[in-house]
C-alpha cells in the first residue's frame, strides 16, 4: 500500500530518476513526465497526490502547468512544489501567486525535499482538502463546489455509493477495504469522467463509501451507465475465486450464524437544477442521498 502518488515533471533524467528511486523507496507511487504537456495529460487521466514541478520545461514551462492545473476543476486542488534552478525573489513570487504551494531551489537536499512533500501532503488532509485513501477532493472542497452550484444552470449532481462493503471488509479485512476505494476514487470514477463526462467535471470523495460527481447534465445519464457497467464486471477482481462463483459471501449474522452477503454494487442517485430550486448546499445533497436511497431499494 502506498502513502500517496506524487508526479515528477522534469526532463532531466538524472533527477527525476533519483526523485523516482528516493520516493519508491518512501512508499509512494510515482510517476514521471519529461514535458509539461505529458504531465496535463496524467493527471488528466489519474490524480496524484501531489507534484513536483521544474519550472524550466522543453515544450511548456512550469508556471503554464502550474495555472493550468490551478483553473482545473479536477486538478486545482493538487499540491505544486515547484522545482527550479532559479533563485530569483520575483521568480518565486510568480510561482506561489500562480498557487503553488512551495519552492526549493536546484542543488536541493533531498531530505528537505521529504519533508516538504510530507508537510504539504498533511497540510492539504488537515485542511479537509483531500481524502487521505483516495485523494479526490474532500469534504471543503466539495462543500466550495457545491455552493458554486447555486450559482449555475444545466448541472447534475450525481452522488455514488458502494453497497455491502461492510460484507466485503469483514470478510476480506480493511487493507482490501481501501483498495476498493483506492479503484473507485483513483480509477474507476476519474476514468469514467474523462471517457464520457465534460471537461469541467468535478470529482470528490464525500467520506466512507459515498463519492460524487458534478456534471453537465447531458452527460450525466452516460457517466451513470459506464458507472455501473465497469464496477459490476471489476469489482469481481477484488474477489477470491470461490466468492465470485457463488455470487455471495458468508458474514456474521450477529447471533453467533452466518448470513449470505451480496457481491458489493453501485447505488446512484442524481440532482438537477431541473428538478426544482434549492435555497441551499444542503438541500441538493439530501436530495441526492433520498435518491441514491431509492436507487438501492429498487436494486437491491
Amino acid at each position: 500500500m502506498t502513502v500517496g502518488q506524487i508526479l515528477v515533471v522534469e526532463d532531466d533524467f538524472d533527477i527525476s530518476n533519483m526523485l523516482r528511486i528516493y520516493f519508491s523507496g518512501q512508499g509512494y507511487d510515482v510517476r514521471v513526465a519529461a514535458r509539461g504537456s505529458e504531465a496535463l495529460e496524467m493527471c488528466r487521466q489519474q490524480l496524484p497526490t501531489l507534484i513536483i514541478l521544474d519550472i524550466m520545461l522543453p515544450d511548456m514551462d512550469g508556471y503554464a502547468v502550474c495555472k493550468e492545473l490551478r483553473t482545473t476543476t479536477r486538478t486545482k486542488h493538487i499540491p505544486i512544489i515547484f522545482l527550479t534552478q532559479k533563485d530569483e525573489r520575483s521568480d518565486k513570487i510568480a510561482g506561489l501567486q500562480l498557487g503553488a504551494d512551495d519552492y526549493i531551489t536546484k542543488p536541493f537536499d533531498i531530505e528537505e525535499l521529504k519533508l516538504r512533500v510530507q508537510n504539504a501532503i498533511e497540510r492539504a488532509r488537515r485542511e479537509n482538502l483531500t481524502d487521505p485513501i483516495t485523494g479526490l477532493p474532500a469534504a471543503r472542497l466539495i462543500e466550495d463546489e457545491l455552493r458554486q452550484l447555486m450559482r449555475r444552470t444545466g448541472w447534475t449532481l450525481i452522488y455514488i455509493g458502494i453497497d455491502d462493503k461492510d460484507a466485503f471488509d469483514e470478510n476480506y479485512g480493511f487493507i482490501a477495504g481501501d483498495e476498493v476505494l483506492r479503484y473507485v476514487g483513483r480509477q474507476l470514477i476519474p476514468e469514467v469522467v474523462d471517457e464520457v463526462g465534460t471537461e469541467g467535471d468535478f470529482v470528490g470523495h464525500a467520506g466512507g463509501t459515498n463519492f460524487i460527481v458534478i456534471t453537465e447534465t447531458a452527460a450525466a445519464g452516460r457517466i451513470i451507465r459506464r458507472l455501473r457497467e465497469r464496477f459490476n464486471r471489476e469489482i469481481l477482481t477484488h474477489y477470491s475465486f470461490i466468492d465470485r462463483e457463488r455470487g455471495t459471501l458468508g458474514v456474521s449474522d450477529g447471533q453467533g450464524g452466518t448470513r449470505r452477503a451480496p457481491i458489493m454494487a453501485l447505488s446512484i442517485g442524481a440532482v438537477s437544477d431541473a428538478d426544482g430550486f434549492y435555497s441551499d448546499i444542503r438541500e441538493i445533497t439530501e436530495a441526492a442521498a433520498e435518491a441514491r436511497r431509492i436507487d438501492r431499494a429498487v436494486d437491491p
